[in-house]
């Protein structure tokens, strides 16, 4: 069951891609300092998620106003996430980070693994929105071909100043 808004967000720490440079985000870091935007989507190379990431990137600067730090999640690799950037999507001003090993373990945290038909072992697309405290202000699961709209992450984080 996906998390809900309320919920404690659960600790992690993902190998990441930011720009050209290999990272690790720890979701602590930002605790206290930033609300922190959680983009889980299914795959790289994906014509929705070629879509859906790059809005983060086009809002980036109101994000950034309001406080917050961008990161997408997808149970690829690095190196995929790496060509994918410098191929597909160009790269982006923030972290993308790669659930591969254990293979989907913080999508697992979240209950938005898919485990069953149509396309098991990947996550669900979700959006969650988690404030300075660490709680969930915004959580939602999408369908795999829908495209968040990022205006609704303005709204909820707008409301968090």
């Amino acid at each position: 069951m996906p998390l809900k808004v309320g919920d404690i967000a659960p600790e992690f720490v993902l190998p990441a891609v930011l720009g050209e440079d290999q990272t690790k985000f720890r979701l602590s870091d930002h605790r206290g300092k930033k609300n922190v935007v959680l983009a889980f989507y299914p795959l790289d190379w994906t014509s929705t998620c070629t879509n859906h990431i790059p809005t983060y990137q086009t809002a980036l600067e109101q994000l950034a106003k309001l406080d917050a730090q961008v990161a997408a999640v997808s149970v690829d690799t690095l190196p995929s996430h790496i060509a994918w950037q410098q191929k597909s999507i160009g790269i982006m001003g923030f972290p993308i980070l790669s659930d591969a090993y254990p293979h989907g373990a913080v999508a697992e945290q979240y209950g938005l693994l898919r485990k069953g038909d149509p396309i098991p072992g990947i996550s669900e697309r979700a959006v969650f929105v988690i404030d300075k405290s660490g709680k969930l202000a915004f959580a939602q699961v999408y369908q795999l071909n829908d495209v968040p709209d990022v205006d609704d992450v303005i709204e909820v984080l707008d409301t968090l100043k």
